[in-house]
């Protein structure tokens, strides 16, 4: 599922209530965030058990400051409310983006 998130108390809450959450920071400007977008569709479709929050850095900055968006797109993995490994940033493809997802859940 994918969930345009609006606010950080919606952030905090399906952080919250979800176990599996990949964080996609992205402006609506950049192009790999463009790119990257079908592509995490497609996870989600093919994953149910994963979560996909999108978060704006331009409506959200407060969030992007808070987890250090510096590059976008960035991707930040949570596990059971914890963030687990390093944030990606940059383009990656489904199937490099699966190996990713593999290792962190």
């Amino acid at each position: 599922m994918v969930i345009h998130i609006n606010s950080t108390a919606e952030f905090d809450t399906q952080i919250a209530n979800n176990s599996k959450v990949i964080v996609d920071f992205f402006a609506t400007w950049c192009g790999p965030c463009k790119m990257l977008s079908p592509v995490l569709e497609k996870i989600a479709d093919e994953n149910p058990d994963i979560t996909i929050l999108k978060v704006d850095v331009d409506k959200l900055s407060e969030l992007a400051v808070k987890y250090a968006v510096y590059s976008i797109p960035q991707m930040n993995f949570f596990k059971d409310g914890k963030e687990v490994g390093e944030p990606l940033v940059g383009f990656r493809g489904s199937d490099a983006l699966m190996e990713e997802i593999s290792s962190r859940f």
